[in-house]
Formats: C-alpha cells, structure tokens, sequence
C-alpha cells in the first residue's frame, strides 16, 4: 500500500513500530527516526526480516528544515508524530512544505507553559486544505480511542449525548517507588496542572486534583479518580451533539500523589529555569532525566489498565446510559511487543489512524480531530489490532 515515517523512538514508537510490521499490507516501508539514531535501529534489529521493509534515520523534530530533507529522501505518504507534543508544530510545517500527510497522539503545547488546548493546530486548518492534504490529531487512546468511542456512540445509540465522563485507569503495578507510565515531563506537567471540565459551553476550573471520586471498574476493581483537564473535551464539545457537561478522570494511588507531592514542594516539578553551577536548568526536566524510562516498566510492570467512555443522552425521545472501555494486561502488551499497556493503548491507535488516512478511509484535505470521521472502520480495527471493546447499557454513573 504505502510509506509511513515514524518520529520518535520511545516506548509509545515502539508500538507503532510493531503494529505497522503487523499489518505489512497497508505499511510496506517504514522509517523511524530520532534525535537518537541507536534507538532507532534497535527497533529496526528487532523486526528486520518480515514482510515491512525498515529504515532508520536520524533527525532533530525541533528542526523544520531537517524534517522537510528527510521527508524529501524517504518520499513517505504519511508521517506518524510520536515525538513530544512540543514538536508538533515544526512537524506539521514540514508535512506542509511537502505535502504529506499527518498524524499524532496529543496536542500541541509549548515548552514553557502547562498549556493544553487546540488553538495552534487548528490554525493549520485552511493551509492543510489548500495543501490536498490531511491531518488527523489525537490518534491514540485519550485523546483518540475515546473520541472514537462517542462517535460511535453518538452514530448508533443516541440522537443527542448530553453527558461524557471519560474514566483512564491504571491498575498496574511496575515496583518502583516513584515512576509516570508515560513521559514524565509530560505526565507530571499534566497532573499538577488545574483541573477543568466542560459545562453548559463554558469551562469550569478546579485546583489541581481538587475533584476526587470513587468508581468500581470492570476487572480491575474500586479505584480512587481526580478530575483533570484533557484536551479532548474541547474537541468533543465541539463534535458531539447536545452536550451539556463533559469530564476528564484518571486514577492515582495514594502512594504516587505523595511522592509528587513532596517533589512539587521542594520545587522539583517546576518548568521556570533555574541556575545551577553556571546553567539553566529546568528542574522538571532534570527529574524526567533521574527518573525510569517508561519505555523500561514493560517487564517489571503486572496488571491491567481500563479506559473508556460513560455517556448519557437520549434516543427516540427515550434517556439512554451506555459505557464503551477497554481494558488491557501489561503483562500480555509486553508478551506481544515488549511494552506496558499505557504505551501499548497509545502506539496501536496511532497505527490504526495511519492506515485510516492511508487507505482513503478517512482522507480528506484539512485538519481534524479523530471524532469527525466515520467510527466503524476503526472500531472494527481496535478488535483485530489487540484492543478489543466492551459496552454496556446499564454502568454504574459517576456522581
């Protein structure tokens, strides 16, 4: 079928790497690339010999002109974005100045503000559209999936969804003490930010887990969750008919929120530089740096993860409830791909967006969020790619 140039070599790339090898009908020829070019051929030694042809590359995704060069050379129909968010754009510029599709996980923010919001992406929408070409944001599990997964709702049970609780939570266990499934800097950055959720059109802002709530998820049990802000309620306000409130949950244990606790008050989870020994340093990042690699917890790390949709609305005048989730086995990701679940449910959707925009399933010329294109075909590839779904017309609500 095609070319896919995937930037990024961490755990989530690796994934993709796997799933693209997986479905060689659609990826003929892949190219992963990075600042790092040894983790880019350690994942190419790891899938050399089957039916995807793989190349490596180095290259800087904070360099708009690297990027257009090895664009250029590989001559691909799609870039996969699973690179750091701060990224996005300068990749974006490059896929425009060639003409190739694009397609990423999270939304663009900038390097010195916990910013998450749409506002810069969107702005690329008429330029993609002159361009003939496609870029499809938030294609991984939150964002992505569950944004799917109201689509599908809103398509085949309700004529209007008045309520969304999006519910991400993570029974795993890895041993550290101390360790964020995804990076760090990123994971940490969000969680300590305020929280907000959407009500009546307009956001409702919260302190930074300020909101805690109990739910008893399907296989994986009673969990505590806090209130967050997640960039696909924006999105979804936007997409989904009659909404009335939308809200962001993720579980913690208390264990890791004192440990963060404790790290914010020393001022080690802060993104202001400071000067040490004749350097700025940002202290966020030097803990990213001392902190585990999550691309390391694949082996250490038991347990499932469970992350879906709880939505309510009406159908034919009727009030209607229904939870659509997924619930994943770390041990059984890194059996299949070397991974744990938070990278394996991020890199599979990245894959299945690609091969949507690839096989003209969901190409068409602008810039889109994952929700505005026809569900069906994705779902259908959710349960062939490893991430099969649940539904029920009668979940528990979230108060």
């Amino acid at each position: 079928m095609g070319k896919a140039l995937i930037i990024g070599a961490g755990g989530v790339a690796g994934v993709v790497v796997h799933k693209c090898c997986q479905n060689s009908d659609v990826f003929e020829e892949i190219c992963i690339a990075s600042r790092t070019k040894s983790k880019c051929d350690a994942l190419k030694k790891k899938l050399d010999g089957g039916k995807t042809k793989i190349c490596t590359e180095q290259v800087d995704a904070d360099n708009t002109e690297e990027l257009i060069t090895l664009i250029n050379k590989f001559n691909p129909d799609i870039v996969i974005n699973v690179a750091l968010p701060y990224q996005d754009l300068t990749i974006m510029d490059a896929c425009l100045a060639t003409k190739t599709d694009y397609v990423d996980t999270a939304n663009y923010e900038p390097l010195d503000t916990a910013k998450f919001e749409y506002k810069w992406q969107w702005a690329y929408r008429e330029r993609f559209e002159k361009a003939g070409i496609t870029a499809l944001l938030g294609s991984g599990f939150d964002p992505g999936v569950t944004g799917v997964f109201c689509s599908y709702a809103q398509k085949h049970y309700f004529d209007e969804i008045h309520y969304i609780d999006i519910l991400d939570a993570n029974a795993g266990d890895h041993g550290y003490p101390f360790a964020t499934n995804f990076n760090p800097e990123i994971n940490i950055r969000e969680i300590t930010a305020k929280g907000s959720y959407i009500e009546n059109g307009k956001w409702i802002e919260t302190e930074p887990l300020e909101v805690k709530k109990v739910y008893n998820f399907p296989e994986i049990g009673q969990k505590d969750i806090y209130l967050l802000h997640h960039e696909e309620l924006e999105s979804l306000a936007l997409n989904i008919n009659g909404i009335k409130r939308i809200r962001f949950f993720m579980t913690f244990s208390q264990k890791y929120l004192t440990h963060l606790n404790v790290l914010q008050n020393v001022g080690m989870t802060s993104i202001v530089p400071i000067d040490y020994e004749g350097k700025k340093i940002v202290p966020l990042q030097f803990l990213k740096a001392v902190l585990p690699d999550p691309a390391s917890l694949g082996p250490r790390t038991k347990g499932k993860t469970n992350i879906g949709c709880i939505m309510r609305g009406v159908k034919d005048g009727v009030s209607k409830n229904y939870y659509v989730y997924n619930v994943c086995d770390h041990q059984e990701c890194y059996k299949e791909v070397g991974s744990q679940a938070i990278s394996y449910t991020t890199g599979v959707p990245a894959m299945i967006g690609a091969s949507m925009v690839m096989t003209g399933k969901w190409k068409k010329p602008g810039v889109y969020n994952i929700e505005e294109f026809d569900p069906d075909p994705f779902m259908e590839a959710l349960n062939k790619f490893g991430l099969p779904w649940k539904e029920s017309f009668e979940p528990d609500l979230v108060d």
